[in-house]
């Protein structure tokens, strides 16, 4: 499949700032499951440092703006070959050994509700492959997590959504996060696109799923907020050890100042109207 994509980022601050620094993770690396046939990066005013491949395998790429801006704005567009590879990544080059990923942060550290998911869901699976026990905490998280936007939000740790029972896919990655740590499986939180509309139209398609990694097959994506594995209908921008570490734009303002932010993703097969 061919997908175009469209991402627009707008800050407006109430007064104008001394000036701005960001990262950006917002190009996709090259895999087995990803082609990028084009791609663009653009920010008005900013100057943009050369992208750079971490230990993870991701891009990263930084953004500064030096005089006093009352706005910053970035625009991405383009275009992305996708193959179905089962949720497995492969062809994706990295140095950080999967047992790093072992580690939980402020946003991941289960309670004891999240830990009582784990044990019902291993319950006699103790022996289990690992694939196996990856995909029944996946379907565990799904059904102990509803979907619900606007019950949460972007500083919710994977404890409160547990807590509160209903999250969106940033808190169904963040618990499945947990549960793995809990089971001895390595596992991140990744940061993409999503074209989801049965019609193939464009529609709002930013989007959260967490890796596990499995002794033998490597890095495999599960999506609990759709019960799936990743498919050809996905496009992989960054990974990180929670939402925080992975989000595609992280930065400083310098000279504080109240912020609007304004965010559009526009996902489509190739040949859709992408226009907002």
């Amino acid at each position: 499949m061919i997908l175009t994509v469209l991402h627009k980022t707008r800050y407006e601050f109430a007064a104008p700032v001394g000036g701005i620094i960001q990262s950006l993770r917002l190009t996709p690396a090259k895999s087995e499951s990803q082609r990028v046939l084009d791609w663009s990066i653009d920010v008005p005013g900013a100057v943009l440092g050369t992208p750079l491949r971490d230990g993870a395998g991701d891009y990263v790429q930084t953004v500064s703006v030096r005089s006093p801006s009352a706005q910053i704005e970035v625009t991405v567009s383009g275009t992305v070959e996708t193959t179905d590879t089962a949720g497995i990544l492969r062809g994706h080059r990295e140095r950080v050994p999967p047992r790093a990923y072992l580690r939980n942060t402020v946003r991941t550290e289960p309670n004891r509700a999240i830990s009582d998911l784990v044990s019902e869901a291993m319950k006699a699976k103790d022996d289990a492959p690992a694939l196996e026990r990856a995909h029944l905490l996946a379907a565990a998280v799904a059904e102990a997590v509803a979907y619900k936007p606007g019950a949460t939000s972007a500083h919710t740790t994977a404890a409160e959504a547990m807590t509160e029972g209903a999250g969106v896919c940033q808190d169904h990655a963040q618990v499945l996060i947990a549960c793995a740590h809990l089971a001895g499986l390595p596992a991140r939180y990744v940061a993409g696109y999503l074209n989801a509309t049965e019609d193939g139209s464009p529609h709002e398609a930013s989007h959260a799923w967490a890796e596990i990694h499995i002794e033998g097959l490597g890095w495999i994506g599960f999506d609990a907020a759709n019960k799936c594995c990743p498919n050809e209908h996905y496009i992989r921008l960054g990974s990180g050890l929670d939402a925080q570490d992975a989000a595609p734009i992280r930065g400083l303002v310098l000279g504080g100042s109240e912020e609007e932010l304004d965010v559009s993703v526009l996902v489509a097969p190739l040949g859709q109207s992408q226009q907002q």
